[in-house]
């Protein structure tokens, strides 16, 4: 496996610098959009069997990533540890903390996981209907048990980004939604639905909203198992034999950085998973409209954090090997990447949200609301890239904690409440929701751009010097 990094002493141009991010940005942004995109095709089934069933995964969804954002943050830990190892050229060192993270997907997955199954009462408090909890229910017991391999994966993904090595995730990706799709519209629906050529498969029953939910659980076991398979048949040159056994100071060095990414994602997550909430107090039409329009957005966005990511190597790179000038220009370059791919997401919702939500299959009493919302998220696609990609800039620094508060002060402090104004105070319904959520991510972009330019300005050290 290639060990190629940049030299101590060596600072690229603003265009190879650019070339650069987009030949470690497009695979990992492949891999970050199809993760959505299996999320979109779930929806875009779902939809297809009703109202109810299309809000009891939103919600279910929800609030599947609200819990596991921590989890994912933890992961997170270690993408500093092992970019900066790999641009010091610490090879051992890089391959150890694989074995490492593998042992924090373990430990926090099946913690996480089983804390999960007690989520969904939580949403009677909220004022849920009952028949929207059980639907939601239904789906967590068969999606819980993937957290603890998405949290593998998540290693492996992050092991891949920090050595180049980036093939297999665009295979495990395309590998995954292929069998998604297919496995989806059968666990949904049915055998039934299939010709007779199909056999046996004509057998499994209509499983509906928990059909969608183990479909996703199956594929994301596909995901961890060829990334895996190819990561070993590969070893990285240059890399001795290391434990693999827990080794309790790496662990803790993870999490003391991936504390603060985890309590990030959750706030960020926990927003949006809120507002679906909200969303569902107005209700089966208004969920479901969020859920179309959250799909969506999300693809676009999970490719701007996948050029976070790449960011977020690449200014590791540079501050392993304790070139600051490099690490400022692979941020900036990240940053410029980001919102113009951000850009064109946001022209896309703006000259076409009907035919968008119809293709997502609204229902008739859900289309009227998804055109409005694709609208206000045509508005905040630069600023939600912004600070998508700031938070891996900043990660590849070693800086976790800034991106926390930044969250917590923009979604929460200035979201939260003009959420609450805008959506019931003056009766703007979902569409209000959605302009506070703007406002918060607008806030949050503006302050991690601020903070990137200050904290590189001047001396950047690595976080295990």
């Amino acid at each position: 496996m290639s060990t190629a990094v940049l030299p101590s002493s060596s600072v690229n141009t603003p265009r190879t610098e650019l070339r650069a991010l987009a030949r470690l940005a497009i695979p990992i942004a492949i891999a970050q959009g199809g993760q959505a995109l299996m999320g979109l095709v779930d929806t875009l089934v779902v939809g297809r069997a009703g109202t109810a069933s299309l809000a009891a995964v939103g919600l279910g969804n929800g609030l599947f990533f609200a819990v596991s954002g921590f989890g994912m943050g933890l992961m997170m830990g270690f993408d500093p540890m092992m970019s900066q190892a790999m641009g010091a050229r610490h090879f051992t060192r890089a391959r150890g903390l694989l074995w490492q993270g593998g042992w924090m997907a373990l430990f926090a997955g099946v913690l996480l996981g089983a804390l999960l199954l007690l989520t969904p009462p939580l949403l009677l408090l909220a004022g849920i209907g009952e028949a929207e909890v059980a639907g939601a229910q239904d789906y967590l017991v068969w999606r819980a048990p993937s957290m603890p391999l998405m949290l593998a994966f998540l290693m492996v993904r992050s092991y891949c980004q920090s050595t180049a090595y980036t093939r297999p995730l665009v295979v495990a990706t395309v590998t995954a939604n292929l069998f998604n799709l297919a496995a989806d519209v059968l666990l949904v629906f049915g055998g039934e639905v299939l010709p007779a050529a199909f056999g046996p498969l004509r057998a499994i029953p209509a499983m509906g909203v928990a059909g969608s939910a183990l479909a996703t659980t199956l594929c994301t076991a596909v995901q961890l198992g060829v990334v895996a398979f190819a990561v070993r048949a590969r070893p990285l040159a240059g890399a001795e034999s290391s434990t693999r056994r827990p080794v309790w100071a790496d662990l803790s060095q993870a999490v003391k950085l991936g504390i603060p990414i985890g309590l990030h994602f959750a706030a960020e997550i926990g927003v949006f998973a809120l507002a679906g909430v909200l969303a569902a107090g107005l209700g089966p039409a208004s969920v479901g409209a969020h859920q179309i329009a959250i799909s969506f957005a999300s693809v676009t966005f999970t490719v701007a954090m996948g050029i976070g990511n790449a960011g977020s190597v690449r200014v590791g790179w540079a501050v392993g090997a304790r070139n600051g000038r490099q690490a400022r220009l692979s941020g900036f370059m990240a940053f410029a990447g980001g919102a113009g791919f951000m850009a064109l997401g946001g022209l896309l919702f703006a000259l076409f949200p009907t035919p968008l939500a119809k293709l997502a299959g609204a229902p008739e009493d859900v289309l009227p609301l998804v055109v409005p919302l694709l609208m206000v998220s045509a508005v905040f696609q630069v600023f939600d890239g912004v600070q998508g990609v700031g938070a891996g800039v900043l990660r590849g620094a070693g800086d976790t904690r800034f991106t926390f508060l930044a969250n917590m002060v923009g979604h929460y402090a200035i979201g939260l409440p003009l959420t609450l104004l805008l959506g019931f105070k003056l009766g703007l319904g979902v569409v209000g929701i959605w302009w506070g959520l703007c406002a918060g991510l607008i806030a949050v972009a503006v302050a991690l751009l601020w903070r990137f330019n200050r904290m590189s300005a001047g001396a950047l050290r690595p976080v295990e010097a």
